[in-house]
Order: structure tokens, then sequence, then C-alpha cells
């Protein structure tokens, strides 16, 4: 009728699905944004002051906390080993975890029960799998057991050694990632379109070939997902050093970045030069993943 108000039905189903979207996703911001974001920005606030404990009048003190941590010899040390547990952690369960991957990838039960019983260390916390890893490694533990019954005269000292101490959580944090790892590599591979693997045996390539051409291009996906992650748990290993061996043996042998955190600020009284120690922490995460998107993003190929 002349006069009356026209109804737009694509513009109201648009209103309708942005108030419903709204309405799932509001809950979610908010609750990332109290959790997450706000915690981040004080964090960085208090990095520029000289907070304390006992003293909760902060002074703002500029970039003074930073350069303060910059000349302290302990970060370097500290930001060595973290770098080493990191290096370690990227670099190890992703290559056994492909292997693995090709391995396990048949559809029998079998094959089904053995990713199960790989992905079980995952869902374990670190604390749990710190203490199963600790009476395995003790001096009179079963790892040492092993190895004098193969005439090892001299067992390792695996968690007092401050030669070995760091190398021995890094094993263990592999350990519990690796299963991870497989998992997402199976779902790589499970994902490669069979006619592109038919197509290069009609035209002779042999396994590796085949690998190098078809496989790995086609997982890239794959290697940047744990890439990433492996990256970040390495940064932010805490509780295995917090069991395993509270930052010892010795001084500060095998201290990481999010432990010297929480011993400087939670347990310790500096807040303002843990803010700060926890503010460069983020900027290296963040600057080592966006470089490590990039490059690995190059390499993904998108059906």
């Amino acid at each position: 009728m002349p006069g009356s108000p026209r109804h737009h039905p694509v513009q109201g189903g648009w209103l309708r699905r942005a108030r419903e979207f709204s309405g799932f996703a509001l809950p979610g911001l908010f609750l990332y944004a109290v959790l997450v974001l706000v915690p981040i920005v004080w964090t960085i606030v208090l990095g520029f002051t000289d907070r304390t404990r006992f003293d909760p009048q902060a002074n703002r003190v500029g970039l003074g906390q930073f350069g303060r941590l910059v000349q302290d010899g302990q970060f370097w040390l500290v930001l060595k080993n973290t770098s080493v547990v990191t290096a370690i952690v990227v670099i190890v369960p992703n290559v056994l975890g492909l292997g693995i991957a090709l391995l396990l990838n048949r559809e029998t039960v079998l094959y089904r029960l053995l990713r199960s019983v790989f992905f079980t260390p995952v869902i374990l916390s670190g604390i749990v799998v710190s203490v199963i890893w600790q009476s395995l490694l003790r001096p009179d533990g079963v790892l040492n057991a092993i190895l004098v019954d193969f005439g090892v005269e001299s067992a390792p000292r695996w968690l007092s050694d401050p030669g070995i101490a760091l190398f021995s959580i890094s094993g263990i944090l592999c350990w519990q990632m690796l299963g991870f790892c497989v998992v997402v590599y199976i779902a790589g591979l499970n994902s490669v379109p069979k006619e592109l693997h038919e197509a290069a045996l009609m035209d002779g390539a042999g396994r590796l070939r085949r690998f190098r051409s078809v496989t790995w291009p086609m997982i890239a996906a794959a290697v940047t997902i744990n890439t990433v992650m492996l990256l970040i748990s390495g940064f932010k290993v805490y509780e295995h050093i917090l069991v395993l061996t509270n930052g010892g043996p010795g001084r500060n042998t095998t201290v990481s970045i999010a432990f010297d955190v929480i011993e400087k600020g939670v347990r310790g009284d500096r807040i303002g030069f843990a803010a700060a120690e926890a503010t460069i922490m983020l900027a290296v995460i963040v600057a080592i993943t966006a470089v490590v998107l990039r490059l690995l993003q190059r390499r993904e190929v998108h059906l």
C-alpha cells in the first residue's frame, strides 16, 4: 500500500544474524578481555613502575626497569636457558611426531589405540608429568636401574647434574608434546587428496619423491600449527622446572623466563621488575611467532 513502510528481507535477515552472533560472541569476548587482555595491559603498565609487594604505591620510572633488566646478568642466563629449551622442544617433537604420524596413518584398531597412547601425556598437567618423571629419574629410579643392568657403571644424575638437568627438562617437555604433534600431523596427512598420490605414482615417483613433492607441501599448515604451539610451550615452561629442579641445580641452572618472572613477581616482591621481564617475554614471543607464521604460511597449499 502507498505510504506503508517497505520491508527489506535481506537487510532484516542480516540484522537478525548480527544480533544472534553478538549474543553468542559478546560473553566470550568479555571473558577474554577480563581474563587475558586486561592482565596483559596491566602487566605492561606495571613494567614502567617500581611497584613492590610491600610498597603498593607505584612510581613511574619510565624505561628504568627495562634498563636494569638488560644490565642484569641473570636475565641473559635465563634467556639462554629458555632459548635452549625452546629450540629443543620445537625441533624434536616436530621431527619425531611427523615420523610417528607416517607410521600410524592407518585405519585399524591397533593404530587408533596407539594414537590414543601417544596423545595421553598431552592431556596430563605439567605437574603430573613432572611428578611421574621425577620418580623415574631419581638416582635409584627405574631409568638408572635399566642403565645399570645394561652395564653402565656411573648412571647419570639426570636432575642434579648442571650439565644434564636442562636437557632432561627439555626431553620431558618433548615427551609431553609429542602426542599433540602426532595427532596434528595425522590430521594433515588425512587431508591430502589420494588423487595426488595416485597421479604421482602413475608418473613413476618413488616414496621419497611423493613425500617431498606431494605430502610435505600439503601438510604445511600442520607444520605451522605444531611449530607455533611448541614455540609457545617452550617459552612458557614453568611447572616442570618447579617440580623437577626448582631452578637448580646450583644457581639458576634451569631457570626459564616464566619461572624467573613468577619467582620475582609472585613469590618475591619485585613486581615492577618482573612485569618488565614479562613484557619482554611477550614481545619476544609475539615477534618470533609472527616471523614463523610469515615464513611457514608461504609454504601452505590451499585446495
